[in-house]
């Protein structure tokens, strides 16, 4: 276990380093100057000379890279162009907001998710499967934004239930905190239930027709008991993996429900940085978002090495 937890923590810096060759790169293809942006239009060409000189830009790609990974390695992401403010506090005010929204949605997504796929593969025929097919069908069809503006219509203006939008920290009052994440939390959290809940239900239907299955029956042994101790854990690391690659899904519909939410996150606040070309910004705030995407998906990685020998051993 110990060889494979080293093995996938390589793999993870990895995928780090390359994913910062690739930001860097794709914020320097954004079309824009942020030098002459910031000096005004009607500054002269020697004063968006000097405005690049102060930025870093005039520097080759190169070095630009190395100094912005060095910083990134001691804990400096840099200061963003517009507010001259360090990238680190300003993505530290909004990361408790997207960190409890999309840790929420994570786990309404796993909750969703575990009951529709078991009582899919209970309910084989009917009308409840029928219904739960629906169900899946709209979650996963219709879009995020969408969903967003239906859960406000119906719970926040026709069944006054939840706040329609806005942030209230935990610490302030918790209770009226939880009740501001329940709307953007299920929009994010509906789509990666119905993905999750498809490819439980499909496992789960493969291992409920396994011999060794048929034959606890024959033996007498319950449907529940069948079902939650010998069907569900041999179903569930195919699931795990699916749930740590929908966990981008959570991450890269933020921005959406962010937005329409009125949620001060990490999300509104890239495309407030988009806006901006506060290129220094972006940069921080998508190497977050990556990094964030990464540790999910090892943390996953590791739970189905727990529950599956088989991948601890490479097998799989």
């Amino acid at each position: 276990m110990i060889r494979f937890v080293l093995r996938r923590a390589a793999t993870a810096l990895l995928v780090l380093l390359l994913s910062s060759v690739a930001i860097f790169a794709f914020i320097r293809a954004i079309p824009g100057d942020p030098a002459a942006l910031m000096a005004g239009p009607d500054a002269s060409p020697a004063t968006v000379a000097a405005m690049r000189r102060q930025l870093g830009l005039d520097q080759p790609a190169v070095r630009q890279y190395w100094q912005w990974l060095s910083g990134v390695l001691h804990g400096d992401l840099g200061s963003s162009y517009f507010s001259h403010a360090p990238v680190a506090s300003l993505v530290g005010r909004g990361l408790a907001a997207s960190g409890a929204l999309a840790l929420l949605a994570l786990l309404l997504a796993v909750l969703l998710g575990l009951l529709l796929g078991v009582a899919g593969a209970v309910a084989r025929r009917g009308v409840v499967r029928v219904l739960l097919s629906g169900i899946n069908t709209v979650s996963l069809a219709v879009p995020t934004y969408v969903t967003g503006v239906v859960l406000v219509l119906l719970f926040a203006i026709y069944l006054p239930a939840f706040p329609a939008g806005g942030y209230i920290p935990f610490l302030s009052d918790p209770a009226d905190s939880l009740d501001s994440l329940v709307l953007p939390a299920l929009c994010l959290a509906l789509p990666v239930s119905a993905v999750l809940a498809r490819y439980l239900k499909n496992s789960l239907v493969e291992v409920l027709g396994q011999d060794y299955v048929l034959a606890a029956q024959l033996r007498g042994v319950g449907p529940a008991r069948l079902l939650l101790r010998g069907a569900l854990p041999n179903a569930l690391p195919a699931a795990i993996t699916v749930l740590g690659v929908q966990a981008g899904q959570i991450l890269g519909g933020a921005i959406v429900v962010e937005t329409l939410f009125a949620w001060p996150g990490l999300g509104s606040s890239l495309l407030q940085a988009a806006l901006n070309h506060d290129y220094v910004l972006i940069q921080g705030l998508l190497l977050l978002s990556v990094g964030a995407f990464v540790v999910i998906q090892a943390i996953c990685d590791l739970i189905q090495a727990a529950v599956d020998p088989r991948m601890r051993k490479g097998l799989t």
